[in-house]
């Protein structure tokens, strides 16, 4: 059959027919294509290039199901193993160390640890300088003691220093010497018991010389050797020469003058 016999064998309909009717292909094609392929190359490779690194940085930081490098998380909280820094605050309830190795803390520059209260406030300040440690509220400790072969120094340069203890203070140095020295004045008070003092030799430097009245001159001459030692009413103490009986007497001119 030939097209002009088909054409009328067929029934007509009123819809319009079409001449030379034109086919687009269906899907991407040219540099659409070529570019399509190049996003999903690029997109493996960046994969890849993560996957690779995130399994070195697991390698290198020794990520554990127990924690990572020299941390280790436990029960208890936190263990760290041999040297570790930090570079930002760190805050923790309680640190300890192995019961066979000390605990180290160690700065460029000063360590500094701060208690602060509920609040914020800074109630207590300990620091650590080349000086010594710096103490900035008051301190509660059983024993102080300094390095082998180093001197123990407690200071207080612009305020006072005190030391208080519900059943006493002891003060000792088994190789050394104690010195205790001030800017003013140096207080040595016992509110129920004695002060007592027990040494070979008891020395009282730089007290001076009193005379009978503030009016007289001294009696003691240049070849006076032995001395009194005398206390005035207000417990100031003075040198005045021995004589067959006591000479002290709180009309004395160091008594007057004190």
């Amino acid at each position: 059959m030939t097209r002009e016999q088909y054409i009328l064998a067929t029934p007509q309909n009123n819809l319009p027919r079409t001449e030379n009717a034109q086919l687009y292909p269906v899907g991407i094609y040219g540099w659409r294509k070529r570019c399509l392929y190049f996003f999903v190359l690029l997109l493996l490779v960046t994969m890849i290039v993560n996957l690779a690194m995130t399994i070195w940085i697991l390698k290198v930081m020794n990520f554990t199901v127990d924690g990572m490098g020299n941390l280790r998380v436990t029960k208890k909280g936190i263990r760290l193993e041999g040297i570790s820094e930090f570079l930002l605050p760190l805050y923790v309830k309680e640190i300890h160390s192995r019961k066979d190795s000390p605990l180290v803390l160690q700065s460029d520059r000063n360590v500094t640890v701060n208690a602060r209260n509920h609040r914020g406030q800074l109630t207590g300040q300990l620091t650590v300088g080349t000086e010594g440690a710096v103490f900035g509220h008051s301190v509660e400790t059983p024993h102080i003691r300094a390095e082998p072969s180093q001197d123990l120094r407690l200071e207080s340069p612009t305020r006072s220093l005190i030391m208080e203890a519900p059943r006493g203070v002891q003060v000792s140095a088994a190789a050394g010497d104690f010195k205790a020295t001030c800017r003013k004045e140096l207080h040595l008070q016992s509110t129920e018991g004695e002060i007592f003092l027990n040494a070979d030799t008891i020395r009282l430097g730089n007290l001076p010389t009193g005379s009978f009245s503030s009016s007289l001159p001294s009696s003691s001459s240049s070849r006076q050797t032995v001395y009194e030692l005398c206390v005035c009413p207000n417990g100031k103490l003075y040198l005045s020469p021995a004589g067959l009986s006591s000479t002290c007497q709180a009309r004395s001119n160091i008594c007057l003058w004190s």
